[in-house]
């Protein structure tokens, strides 16, 4: 039985009591379990999409759509195949496309939804004086922190 395994169920709290090099252990054990658990997951959606992929695909024609689900059943097993939706626009041609609806006396927001961006490196680089003028406009969120953890020797 792994460390991992051993240490599976315990509170947080008492895992924070333990020795750097041991946690440093857990860590390399849940990355490689993770890993093969993604890898195995993969494999598997493989395999069903070499089964099922094309039932799946004639199933959406047969209906007329390009994408989302569709069920069927295998046996007593009922698949469910869902193809989502991932819409990409071409952001030059909106901003064109909002410029003539501007030009013809129409509101953009009425047909487009506009949202502003700054990446942070070009806002970093701006002088201080231009920063201020947009500090009001800016929140600044932290996301959920991740640890790394290495012993003499090891790679980063």
């Amino acid at each position: 039985m792994t460390l991992l395994e051993r240490c599976m169920g315990r509170p947080a709290s008492e895992l924070a009591d333990y020795s750097p090099e041991m946690l440093l252990d857990l860590k390399k054990q849940a990355a490689e379990a993770l890993a093969t658990a993604k890898a195995n997951a993969d494999w598997i959606d493989r395999a069903l999409d070499l089964k099922y992929g094309y039932i799946a695909a004639q199933q959406r024609l047969a209906a007329d759509k390009d994408t989302g689900t569709v069920s069927f059943a295998d046996g007593d097993i009922r698949v469910s195949v869902e193809l989502p939706k991932k819409v990409e626009w071409d952001q030059a041609q909106l901003a064109r496309i909002v410029e003539r609806i501007r030009a013809a006396g129409k509101d953009p927001a009425e047909f487009v939804e506009v949202t502003y961006r700054i990446s942070e490196t070009r806002y970093n680089a701006w002088p201080p004086s231009l920063r201020t003028s947009f500090d009001a406009a800016r929140t600044l969120k932290t996301g959920k922190p991740s640890f790394r953890l290495s012993a003499p020797g090891d790679e980063a």
